[in-house]
């Protein structure tokens, strides 16, 4: 099969989708039944180090340009971009890629642009709800990452479930720590922006060092975001200066040591779709602390302890917990592998290799109609 996949995603920063896009494309390509082209278009970043077996369509176009030419006029196709023919073309977000043969497939990876608008900017305010909507009635396909946002997408953008796949995310090809760090700390993963509720992390935490003085610092490792500003200003105060530091994004090299060296993973979002982290820190052997938002509870399943979104108090006492009892920190450890080892990229590019399958042969069968008038 012919795939072409948007990578620009992951040309920066590979976080969220980012990392989901770069791995989808190198599991894409491990079958020789599939030809993988990555489409790449940036005024300033170029794609130098894509997965291996895989083609690259780059073009040096600004994003914002070509996104406004795409989602207004739906013009140029992406096959005249990329100088080739496909079977799917696959952006793995909410908006389709203009294409004049091709079976067409998004991804949405959770719908919290319609529940809080406050949590984007102006231009996704404006224009975002419409366009998915528009976008994902004329898609062939709609991949989401769990059943909790299939769920939402079928009841809440009138989507027929047939037309509608999970594809869960892969874990890393990590192996696990045979122990805990001796001196380790709490650690948070992923860009600090509202939806990520890291307001009531660092009020929980700050409720537990009263109670146990002798609690392991916090970490934050994520882009910040604009929004981010009095969280930051709040580590720099009593009680949490000299207890917590803010790592910025840490590059794919790093994480494996980030996580290693960490105690415990705490992900109190108020809404995910997924929720990479979680397997990611389950993988190298971190017991994981989640809240119940979005699709996380459904990722972690027995195998981490979940707490009510913005209740710092349930989270402060479930921290404390963990840390003062070796056994059921270690019992949690182990959960968390062999959770880790339901998701791998390989299934998910299977997944993903259905649904393409099955948005081509709807692509066929319209053909067929408009031919026969």
């Amino acid at each position: 099969m012919r795939i072409l996949l948007d990578y620009r995603p992951a040309l920066r920063q590979r976080s969220g989708v980012g990392e989901y896009v770069h791995q989808l494309a190198g599991a894409l390509a491990q079958d020789r039944g599939n030809e993988v082209t990555l489409f790449s278009s940036s005024w300033r970043h170029r794609l130098d180090r894509p997965p291996p077996d895989t083609a690259v369509a780059d073009r040096a176009i600004p994003v914002r340009l070509l996104n406004l030419l795409w989602h207004r006029l739906e013009w140029p196709s992406v096959e005249h971009l990329a100088r080739g023919t496909f079977d799917v073309v696959h952006a793995p977000h909410p908006l389709l890629l203009p294409s004049r043969r091709a079976a067409r497939v998004v991804t949405i990876h959770d719908l919290a642009f319609l529940d809080h608008p406050e949590w984007t900017h102006d231009e996704i305010r404006r224009d975002y709800p419409a366009l998915v909507r528009a976008h994902a009635r004329r898609a062939d396909a709609i991949v989401t990452v769990s059943h909790h946002v299939a769920q939402q997408v079928v009841e809440r953008l009138g989507i027929s479930k047939e037309r509608v796949a999970v594809c869960p995310h892969g874990a890393p090809s990590w192996s696990a720590r045979d122990h805990a760090p001796a001196h380790g700390y709490i650690l948070f993963v992923g860009t600090l922006e509202p939806r990520k509720n890291v307001g009531t992390l660092l009020g929980a935490y700050a409720r537990m060092i009263e109670r146990y003085p002798h609690a392991p610092p916090l970490v934050l490792a994520g882009s910040p975001t604009p929004a981010a500003r009095p969280w930051l200003e709040a580590l720099a105060r009593p009680p949490l200066v000299g207890r917590t530091r803010h790592m910025g994004y840490v590059e794919d090299h790093g994480r494996l040591s980030l996580y290693r060296d960490a105690l415990l993973l705490v992900l109190p979002s108020w809404d995910e779709g997924f929720g990479l982290p979680v397997v990611e820190a389950m993988t190298a052997g971190v017991p994981v602390i989640v809240s119940n938002g979005g699709a996380l509870p459904e990722v972690a399943g027995d195998a981490a302890v979940v707490v009510d979104a913005g209740d710092e108090v349930a989270l402060a006492e479930a921290m404390t917990e963990l840390l003062t009892q070796p056994a059921q920190l270690e019992a949690l450890r182990q959960r968390g592998i062999s959770r880790a080892r339901q998701f791998t990229w390989a299934a998910s590019a299977r997944a993903h290799r259905a649904a393409y399958e099955a948005a081509h042969e709807r692509a066929r069968a319209r053909a067929r109609l408009v031919r026969a008038g």
